[in-house]
């Protein structure tokens, strides 16, 4: 358990925590909506402060993360708890467990890992990064950011893998130490965000182009599911959306599968997915990716400009990288991304 940073404290031992845009106004023994921060006699606490749920060393391209240090290592961690509650999570298992019947010590649950034990491993294993992932790293954003710091410090890189609904205290709060984000566009309609992950989509549309303009390193998924979010004109809205931002932001088309509460649904079709690449690319958008679907001819990169290939992928595995000092090597256009 560690003291929170961000909240405010009110009336009546009553607090307002300013770590995502909830905004949750917490009465004392309660937690926001996360499930992790919590109000213990008008303070708040962050209660699986270093005690992180899941702990892996994944490839760079698995969060997915295209044009950012491609075929290398990322350390990766993730406490419990989230801010949505979305009915296709493909990480319920820890990022609703907080908020379930059964109780939890949520400061013992997990292994321990403070801030200068995961910079000490990366640098002893040569791991250039880490990303604070599976569930929303806003909500752990001391903890974050005490981690962020360091590994700064030590020249390694931050990444977060986020629904974007961090608050902009949040974002403010770690400003200088974040290098990239994957940030989950899950649609385009206001509906689908209250329905489906009892939030709101204005901070999130907000936070890519905050983040983009801030110099963070951005990239953004949809998950496809089928009569949820996979219309045409909602596909065109989300691409056009990003390409006005900038067309060089990388869109990751990700097929869904049945998981938590839509086991009852059916996989991504193919065709949807080939469609939604063709739209995205109509938007104008340079770098448009399809994921989660077996020999996807649509993960590696091509230069935009003589379409030769740049950077061959399969699944995880990058092959052939055609890259020097982020420049096409056949006609030497500069390619968007951060590659060292």
């Amino acid at each position: 358990m560690h003291r929170a940073t961000l909240y405010q404290k009110l009336a009546s031992d009553l607090v307002k925590c300013t770590a995502c845009a909830h905004y949750c106004h917490i009465q004392p023994d309660n937690t926001g909506v996360c499930g992790i921060r919590k109000n213990i006699k008008g303070e708040l606490f962050l209660l699986p402060y270093a005690r992180p749920a899941a702990v892996n060393i994944d490839p760079i391209e698995k969060k997915p993360l295209f044009h950012f240090l491609p075929g290398t290592q990322i350390f990766s961690l993730g406490t419990v708890g989230c801010n949505f509650a979305c009915a296709f999570c493909q990480n319920w298992d820890i990022s609703q467990l907080s908020k379930g019947k059964a109780k939890f010590d949520l400061e013992k649950l997990g292994e321990d890992w403070p801030p200068q034990k995961i910079v000490d491993y990366c640098l002893e294993h040569n791991i250039p990064s880490i990303a604070y992932t599976y569930n929303e790293p806003t909500i752990f954003i001391e903890y974050a950011y005490d981690t962020a710091k360091l590994a700064n410090q030590a020249g390694l890189k931050n990444v977060f893998v986020s629904n974007g609904y961090g608050s902009a205290e949040a974002y403010d709060f770690i400003d200088g130490y974040l290098d990239a984000i994957n940030i989950d566009l899950k649609s385009f309609q206001p509906e689908f965000y209250q329905k489906i992950c009892h939030a709101n989509i204005k901070p999130v549309l907000a936070n890519i182009k905050r983040l983009h303009d801030a110099g963070v390193w951005v990239e953004v998924t949809t998950l496809v599911v089928p009569g949820q979010n996979d219309s045409v004109g909602e596909l065109k809205a989300i691409a056009q959306f990003l390409a006005k931002i900038d067309p060089d932001i990388p869109w990751h088309i990700s097929r869904f599968f049945p998981q938590y509460k839509m086991e009852d649904s059916l996989p991504t079709p193919l065709e949807t997915l080939e469609l939604a690449y063709k739209i995205g690319k109509t938007a104008g958008l340079n770098y448009v990716y399809v994921g989660n679907c077996p020999d996807s001819k649509w993960e590696s990169t091509d230069c935009p400009k003589c379409k030769k290939r740049l950077i061959e992928r399969t699944g995880y595995e990058i092959g052939t990288i055609n890259l020097k000092n982020g420049q096409c090597q056949f006609c030497k256009t500069k390619i968007a991304g951060k590659w060292e």
